[in-house]
């Protein structure tokens, strides 16, 4: 097994915690705060406000890959498992909230472009692809209807899908390859010993080294006829 990567303080200290993740900096984070403020105007001005579940369940998927992403690549400083385990609930949601908006699709008899290849998905493809903030999207979903905000959606789960597959792959590697938390304290722990080792070899060192200066200006006194 590979040896992990240890974290210091800003004293030396070995660290058991991994580097912390800015979750917000990571495109599919960003992208799945975009389905979530979508999703929210999309159900407000599609789908009944009464009488109809569909409303909350996508309302709460998309919440749910948002949320389960923030809180996994927090909780991932402590625990891979962990980590692992609220990115899958997190993958789980969007795919769900994919499924709702394709199920629209199909009852209101509109286009699933990505399915029947029009070339307009290609273009929202790319501009998802270069896009990851909500306000880059406000413009446009103005003017945009059900079946283009719709497939507007299911282009962002597409993506978030794919990105975040290679990210729990990743994740999956450095815990089958470095260990979780027990690891890492006994990487920490060790590292800390061989520090603190290092540390008093060192000072015997140049305690040795006082005790030679010493008896060597001592013998320099002694020649010079001067005592303490």
């Amino acid at each position: 097994m590979k040896k992990p990567t240890i974290n210091h303080y800003a004293d030396g200290t070995a660290s058991v915690l991994r580097k912390a993740v800015v979750y917000t900096s990571l495109r599919f984070y960003q992208r799945s705060d975009v389905l979530y403020q979508l999703t929210q105007l999309f159900c407000g001005r599609y789908l009944p406000k009464y009488g109809d579940r569909t409303v909350d369940q996508m309302v709460q998927a998309a919440r749910s890959t948002k949320q389960n992403i923030a809180e996994g690549s927090s909780d991932g400083q402590t625990s891979t498992e962990t980590e692992l385990k609220l990115l899958g609930i997190a993958r789980g949601s969007n795919q769900e909230l994919l499924e709702d908006y394709q199920d629209y699709l199909k009852r209101k008899g509109r286009t699933e472009w990505f399915v029947e290849k029009n070339p307009r998905f290609e273009r929202l493809h790319a501009f998802c692809q270069h896009h990851s903030q909500y306000e880059d999207y406000r413009p446009l979903i103005a003017k945009m209807d059900d079946e283009e905000l719709a497939n507007m959606a299911i282009c962002l789960c597409h993506q978030v899908d794919a990105a975040m597959t290679k990210y729990i792959e990743k994740k999956d590697r450095e815990f089958t390859t470095e260990g979780g938390i027990r690891e890492r304290m006994t990487a920490a722990r060790l590292e800390q010993r061989s520090t603190q080792k290092e540390i008093i070899e060192q000072q015997a060192r140049e305690i040795e080294a006082l005790r030679k200066e010493v008896a060597r200006l001592s013998a320099l006194l002694q020649q010079a006829g001067i005592t303490g």
